[in-house]
């Protein structure tokens, strides 16, 4: 109970204010890019079990979508199966910060066993400024703007054009800190491609924008300076069933729950959804006591 990082973990539950926290850390976020791909399996493995022990087992109100070693297929099966059931375990979480395409064959077993596992899949934002198309940035706002959204992008296109909602229709896929403002342009963008070539496609038995709004999407950080953009945002993504609350705790730009709440456009129904009902019934987490 001493470990540091479960006494800064607690801390933020309680100045929080909220009952879970699905715990995950920035310096894992680049780890799909190490030139070693061995690498990658290796301390991801050792994260893992050290925070399934560490931190999991010590308070039942810390969970985590534990890191796979996507670079490898073969090592992210054996993650799911190795830890699968451990405490506090409620799926598993892809740094979207890497080159090799979701839709790739030797990734089809590792969502089989998910989907018959009953865990959601992540796909978590990251930059990663040695991008080609990144160094062209000279300030932070910049890539940050482009780079959190940039692979997600990429992965969600790729996951909706190749049937893999249509392949595992039941595997929950979740897209984290990227924010929102970049769901519609897509939606729109991809649903007008997909008209006019509909043959690139042939898996889809719907509109790729009929897939999207069935994913679900983390609120973080949540693009809030104009609430028409917004208040239109969220009906695009069906926001009151597809929208998980998230704080990003403890970065400069984290959210606090009064964020979803304090929505003008929101009502009381879709505020405890967005700020904890979706979640549980996505993660088939316990409803806490009296809430």
């Amino acid at each position: 109970d001493g470990e540091r990082n479960l006494v800064l973990i607690r801390r933020a539950l309680e100045s929080i204010g909220i009952d879970y926290m699905v715990v995950f850390p920035t310096a894992m976020l680049h780890v799909g890019m190490h030139p070693q791909l061995d690498m990658e399996v290796v301390l991801s493995r050792a994260f893992n079990r050290w925070l399934v022990d560490h931190i999991l087992k010590a308070d039942d109100r810390l969970k985590s979508m534990l890191y796979l070693p996507f670079s490898n297929p073969k090592a992210s099966i054996k993650m799911v199966e190795e830890f699968a059931g451990e405490p506090g375990v409620i799926g598993f979480m892809v740094t979207s910060v890497r080159n090799q395409p979701v839709q790739a064959n030797p990734y089809m077993r590792l969502y089989a066993t998910l989907q018959e596992r009953g865990l959601p899949i992540a796909f978590h934002s990251g930059y990663y400024w040695q991008e080609p198309v990144l160094t062209q940035f000279s300030r932070f706002v910049g890539m940050h703007t482009v780079g959190f959204v940039l692979w997600n992008i990429v992965h969600l296109v790729n996951w909706v054009l190749h049937g893999i909602p249509e392949r595992f229709p039941r595997l929950k896929v979740i897209w984290i800190e990227s924010g929102l403002a970049w769901i519609p342009f897509i939606i729109q963008r991809l649903d007008h491609e997909y008209q006019l070539r509909t043959s690139e496609a042939p898996a889809l038995k719907r509109l790729p924008s009929e897939y999207i709004r069935e994913m679900f999407f983390s609120a973080q950080p949540l693009e809030k300076y104009s609430l028409d953009a917004l208040e239109f945002t969220f009906k695009m993504i069906n926001a009151e069933s597809q929208l998980l609350y998230a704080s990003d705790w403890p970065h400069q730009d984290f959210d606090l729950p009064s964020t979803i709440y304090d929505l003008p456009f929101l009502n009381e129904g879709a505020k405890r959804n967005i700020l904890g009902g979706n979640a549980l019934k996505l993660f088939n987490l316990d409803n806490p006591k009296g809430k």
